[in-house]
């Protein structure tokens, strides 16, 4: 039974984030198909993994793990010095949003869990279309070459409006998920 739980959450954990993704913002699921577990080899997770401003990432946890606590430095990160962190997050599904660059640091609020590899340090980085700008601006320095759109000024009042990338469009399928995604890790704490 407690395998076929698994199986479900992970086809709900899948689907969200297939629904959702859209643009510049990707949902992370901290740790695939396990989530946040001691089991979970969060830096195997992490590793090549591209964080941006705008993305969202989603710790999915039993209480029995403990709380996750944002920490302020590497130092207490590498240490697993949970006594002063910065933020805690409490409810078995956080979404933290990626507002800002920077390196950001994650613990279990459980020292040993943390020694154990229970942490995840993220370093955000700007936007992939503000990286581009900036290669492309950066390219017109180097080159001379200016690069044009094809609508001129006079045309952009006739284009329709392009939907925010900070706010992606829900499917059906994305309501659903949404509505049954809680309730199975809800479900699957109890049962496992």
């Amino acid at each position: 039974m407690a395998a076929a739980m698994k199986k479900l959450v992970a086809v709900f954990t899948a689907a969200f984030v297939a629904t959702t993704v859209a643009g510049a913002q990707t949902h992370h699921i901290v740790g695939g198909d396990r989530g946040w577990d001691v089991d979970s080899n969060i830096d195997s997770w992490s590793a090549g993994r591209k964080f941006r401003v705008g993305d969202k990432i989603w710790f999915a946890y039993s209480m029995a793990q403990g709380k996750i606590v944002e920490l302020q430095s590497k130092k207490e990160y590498e240490a697993c010095d949970v006594s002063n962190f910065i933020r805690m997050y409490t409810d078995g599904i956080d979404i933290v949003p990626l507002n800002g660059e920077g390196i950001r640091y994650f613990a279990s609020s459980k020292q040993e869990s943390c020694k154990k590899g229970l942490k995840l340090h993220v370093q955000v980085e700007a936007q992939a279309q503000n990286q581009d700008q900036t290669q492309q601006k950066a390219q017109m320095k180097t080159t001379g070459v200016e690069t044009t759109n094809d609508v001129s000024d006079g045309d952009s009042a006739a284009a329709p409006p392009t939907p925010s990338a900070s706010s992606p469009p829900l499917t059906a399928m994305s309501y659903l998920t949404l509505t049954f995604l809680p309730f199975t890790l809800y479900l699957s704490y109890w049962i496992i």
